[in-house]
């Protein structure tokens, strides 16, 4: 990386070396939350993921009978958040329930709380 030119008249260096250092501590963290929220970007996804935080685990006629989506794309919705290993599953006879992986629940878990939070508060209409 070449030098950086700015025109503020004084660098905080330490600042700057503190926030460097932080960020390289926490690339790991920053990158899994990035990947998760950015596969939770999609709506129908996001809403799988609620589900399964909330009711723990769930099989793929769940999620369609609930979400009012063919059993094929609930599928491939849950393909892509198995391949990003934010979910897991087992099966059980014929049927698979799939279900979030412990690190990613913990990671979303605040999200969640905020929606049902909002929710539950009065319309400011």
């Amino acid at each position: 990386m070449g030098q950086n030119i700015c025109i503020r008249a004084l660098a905080d260096v330490e600042q700057i070396n503190t926030c460097k250092a932080q960020i390289t501590s926490l690339e790991e963290s920053i990158k899994n939350l990035s990947g998760i929220l950015n596969l939770a970007g999609n709506e129908v996804r996001f809403k799988i993921l609620f589900l399964l935080n909330k009711e723990r685990e769930l099989c793929v006629c769940d999620l369609s009978d609930i979400l009012g989506m063919n059993v094929s794309a609930i599928s491939q919705h849950l393909r892509k958040l198995k391949d990003a290993g934010i979910i897991k599953n087992r099966k059980e006879a014929q049927t698979i329930f799939y279900s979030l992986k412990p690190e990613a629940m913990s990671l979303l878990q605040s999200i969640f709380n905020l929606i049902v939070l909002n929710e539950l508060r009065p319309s400011s209409v």
